[in-house]
């Protein structure tokens, strides 16, 4: 299978490969990833943890991630019943592909800082 047809495959609303690139621009995902891979966190830990996300969107996705067996969700009866999330060996192994992406914007990122400089120098200069 030579690379195009690997790309119109992935292309596909129907390719399983679609909803990985979903969940690897969602803009929690990844942050929420990160925060579990200490170990399992309460709902309220993990909003402390990650700065500027909201209960709403943090439920959301959990819940997303939970879906697709990355997070488990685990109740802990009690006087005062708590809900702990933590990664899954799926979602461990999720956290892996997370780790690589993010070496390599620490590695790339002054190139990426000088082609943003440079793209808005040149806007500015349109916008003249």
């Amino acid at each position: 299978m030579n690379g195009d047809s690997v790309q119109v495959h992935v292309l596909r609303d129907d390719h399983p490969g679609r909803r990985l690139f979903s969940l690897l621009g969602n803009r929690w995902v990844c942050p929420v990833i990160l925060a579990l891979e200490g170990g399992p966190r309460r709902h309220s830990e993990l909003r402390m943890m990650i700065g500027g996300v909201s209960q709403k969107m943090l439920t959301q996705t959990l819940r997303l991630l939970e879906e697709d067996g990355l997070v488990a969700r685990t109740i802990i009866a009690g006087p005062r019943r708590r809900v702990d999330y933590e990664l899954t060996p799926l979602g461990v192994s999720f956290g892996e592909l997370h780790a690589v992406i993010y070496r390599w914007a620490v590695r790339h990122e002054p190139e990426l800082a000088r082609a943003r400089a440079a793209y808005a120098a040149g806007a500015r200069k349109e916008a003249k």
